[in-house]
This record gives C-alpha cells, structure tokens and sequence, in this order.
C-alpha cells in the first residue's frame, strides 16, 4: 500500500478514537446528570431530583427556581404540540449550580451548592471579602455574595446565592480597548485580593466572570445567553464599549485566607484548573501561592489573548515576567499593576479602538468583521464614548 495512503488511513482511525472518545465522554456527563440515558429531558435526573425536592423550602427563603424544578412539573411539550428543544423548561442545569429569581426584585441569581467537608474555606472566604467594609473597595473584583443558605438535614451542605454570571468570553471583545478594560480589572481584582491576605490558587479564565446582565436590553436565559428568558427569539445587547460589565472573581474553593504577619506563606502543591503551574510539575515542595496567582494571570493573558490573536505585543514584556519558570523572579501583584498602567498610558486612542483580530480568520470574515467594526466606531467616535470602557 502507498505511503501516503497508509498515512490517510492512520488519521481516519485517529479521528474516529477521537470522536469515540468525546461520546463516551457525553455519555458519561449525560449520565451523571440523568443517571440513565433519556433522548429528552422529560424526567428529571437524580442530580436534579435534590433541588426539586428543595424547591418549596428555597421558594420560603425568597427565591424560586424554574418551573422545571416545581415539585408538580410536566413537561410543556407533553401537553401542547411543541417541539421540546423549543421549549424553556427542556433546558438541563448541572446539578452543582443553580440559577433562580429572587423573589424580593425579580433579579436572576445563581445558587452554588457545596460541600463543607471538601471546601472548609470557601465560605468564610468569600463572605470576607464581600463583607459591608470591603464590598465599597472599587477595586474590589470579587463576586458578591447575597446570602448562604443551609438546607435542612444537610450539615455538611452550603448554598452560596451570587449574581447569574456570564463567563468573561461569552461574547467576543471586539476593540483592543475593551481588553485593556478586562485586564485592568483583573490585575487590580488580584491585587485587593493580595492585600487582604487571600491567595486564590486557581485564577484562570473559567474563574473570571463577567458581570453581564447591563449589556442587555432585556432579561436573557441564563443557560442559554444569547437567548431571551423564554426562548423565543434571540436576547439584544450592546457592546462592552457601551456598556461596560464588572469581571469577577469566582470560586474560593481552594483559595486560603493568611495572618497579615505571614509574609511569605507556604502551601503544598494543589492543581487549580491550569495544569501548566512550572512549580508544580517536578517538585511537591510547599510553595508560596502568590506568585503562583500571578503566572495563572500571566498564562490565561498569553494564551486566551495573545496567542491567536494580532496586536497584542504591547503585553508581550510583562506577559513574560508573569510567567518566568522561577516563582522568585516574577514581578508582585503590585508591580504588575504598576507596569499596566504605564502600558495602557502609552497606548494611542487609535489602537484602543482597534478591532480585535484573530490570525486564523478567513479574507471573507475581515472584511465583514472590519466594516461591522468601523460602522460601529465611527457612531462611538461621534457620540464621543471613550475608546476604553470606564465602569
């Protein structure tokens, strides 16, 4: 057989491994969701059987959950000729995290259930830093915590009541400015956190939240963003430029609060989500978790903004230092918001309006990309909104 078909046939069985393995890796989540498999989500599964059964008892505590989780639910698309995908209470929530309107304003929340035995901290952590003192900290980037709640029976169970948050991508940052906005907010989030003494041990981009209800004109559904509440057509928003959203951040789980007399702390190694930590990877030797921190910013910085993208170089310096092999040689917190604002200092208003550019896209997306984008700049050029969202 010729070489170049024997090379053909060893991608095809590596693409077919490939997809097996992503459906048993659905198979497996679909399972621990449903506790069986169902090809519509007719039932609740056993993992959302536990809210169900909490649903009366939340509902006391001021906050209802959707009519799926109502202890009387059938499904709508069993008793009207509908389609179930178009229908709202079709739409399956993890079993961890719940979202909820609060009954007192009508506001979406999200409901974190958690357990105290694995997550001794989490608690008294982000109660502390959202406690009536620091909560009107304006660098204070930590999501707010409006109530903990504990289910009855459950001692070793605590539900965390936050904002329904959005994750910090959900939607595309479309200027360079609204980047430098993101980065801004982080680096000074971090350093309050440093301040107060907590390191937060898993600062990568899935546990930096976007605050994102104020880009929408109205409510949207909080599994499906891009969607209004009840699925009937698509939800308007503006742009982060318009109207900028806070970033946060979330999950506290193995994050560690210090004595302010502890200068240099030392903990043993623990993975967060970024597998890359280069103090992790030969030694289990107790680290100080700061400079840990800022390589987990430092890496979701080169590798969910720079890489990929055109026109970022201007952060390649301090990207750089953040992520240096050597914890003892990477700059604090402090020096990192230090260098940013002389960064951004230096950056013309023409570059912040620039249009955020990916380097794989085709000629047909930047051109249209480009005159979506110019359309939009001129009006904001015009009606003189500033080049760098200001919250």
């Amino acid at each position: 057989m010729p070489r170049f078909l024997e090379k053909r046939k060893e991608l095809a069985a590596q693409r077919a491994a490939q997809e097996e393995e992503r459906k048993q890796l659905l198979l497996q989540l679909r399972l621990e969701t449903f506790g069986r498999i169902r090809t519509q989500p007719d039932e609740l599964g056993e993992g959302e059987e536990w809210w169900r059964d909490l649903y009366q008892w939340l509902y006391d505590a001021g906050y209802q959950l959707r009519s799926r989780y109502h202890p009387e639910w059938v499904a709508s698309w069993k008793t009207r000729s509908l389609n179930w995908m178009d229908c709202e209470d079709s739409v399956v929530r993890l079993t961890h995290l719940m979202d909820a309107t609060r009954l007192s304003d009508g506001r979406s929340v999200a409901i974190k259930r958690l357990e105290i035995s694995m997550h001794p901290h989490e608690v008294a952590i982000a109660q502390y830093l959202w406690n009536e003192e620091l909560r009107r900290d304006p660098t204070n980037y930590t999501v707010p915590i409006f109530d903990v709640l504990h289910p009855p029976d459950d001692a070793d169970c605590a539900l965390l009541v936050m904002p329904m948050l959005l994750r910090c991508d959900e939607h595309p940052f479309e200027t360079i400015g609204e980047m430098v906005e993101f980065l801004r907010q982080v680096f000074e989030g971090l350093q309050f956190m440093h301040k107060k003494h907590v390191a937060h041990r898993d600062c990568m981009r899935l546990n930096i939240m976007m605050d994102g209800e104020i880009l929408y004109d109205e409510p949207f559904h909080p599994l499906r963003p891009k969607q209004k509440r009840d699925l009937t057509g698509f939800a308007s928003r503006r742009t982060r430029t318009e109207r900028p959203p806070k970033y946060l951040f979330i999950d506290f789980g193995i994050s560690r609060r210090y004595d302010a007399s502890t200068k240099d702390p030392l903990e043993d190694p623990i993975w967060g989500g970024d597998k890359t930590v280069p103090e992790f990877q030969h030694s289990d030797e107790p680290r100080n978790p700061f400079p840990t921190d800022v390589y987990y910013l430092g890496n979701m910085i080169r590798e969910d903004f720079m890489t990929g993208k055109v026109g970022f170089d201007f952060m390649a310096g301090l990207v750089n230092d953040m992520v240096q092999n050597d914890p003892s040689k990477r700059p604090t917190v402090d020096e990192v918001v230090a260098r940013f604002v002389c960064i951004r200092t230096g950056l013309s208003h023409s570059k912040l309006r620039s249009r955020v550019v990916s380097k794989y896209e085709s000629r047909f997306d930047a051109l249209f990309r480009g005159v979506v984008h110019w359309t939009r700049r001129i009006g904001f050029v015009m009606r003189r909104i500033p080049p760098t969202p200001v919250l």
